[in-house]
């Protein structure tokens, strides 16, 4: 693997910084930071090999985990259980902000830099929306690094 050139992208609404990658933490784990718009967040997806956490540093947010919506704000921690369909969406009225936690974080590690649009490093700010996602480009970099996207058809 190359050494990444930058540690933030930008991807469906979300500014995702990379606080530490998969082989900083020794293959055990990594760590973004997600600053999601309104209205923004993941779509239904899953993947069994990384397991994924979120705390809620601000904001509101709505999960969905296996069929089941679960309100979260500020303080909260969702635990994804291992390759269980999950989604969230940011349901307030600002961006809020995210620590996503993905063990052992391979697949996230790839993922992210490679279906994001690359920012300036540090980048603390949502861009301006740039029109509608390559959505069969984001599918196919997912599948290639184990994420399954689930979307209506």
């Amino acid at each position: 693997m190359t050494t990444p050139q930058t540690d933030t992208y930008h991807l469906l609404g979300n500014l995702l910084q990379f606080h530490a990658r998969s082989p900083d933490t020794g293959g055990a784990y990594c760590l973004v930071e997600a600053l999601t718009a309104p209205g923004a967040g993941a779509p239904p997806n899953r993947h069994p090999s990384d397991d994924e956490a979120f705390y809620v540093l601000d904001g509101t947010f709505e999960f969905m985990i296996n069929g089941e919506t679960i309100p979260a704000s500020s303080g909260s921690f969702v635990k994804v259980p291992n390759g269980g369909v999950h989604a969230f969406k940011n349901v307030g009225q600002t961006p809020g902000r995210l620590l996503i936690i993905n063990s052992p974080g391979k697949a996230h590690d790839g993922f992210f830099s490679e279906a994001g649009d690359p920012m300036p490093p540090g980048t603390r700010e949502l861009p301006p929306p740039s029109g509608a996602p390559d959505i069969p480009r984001v599918l196919e970099i997912g599948k290639r690094n184990g994420l399954e996207f689930l979307l209506p058809a």
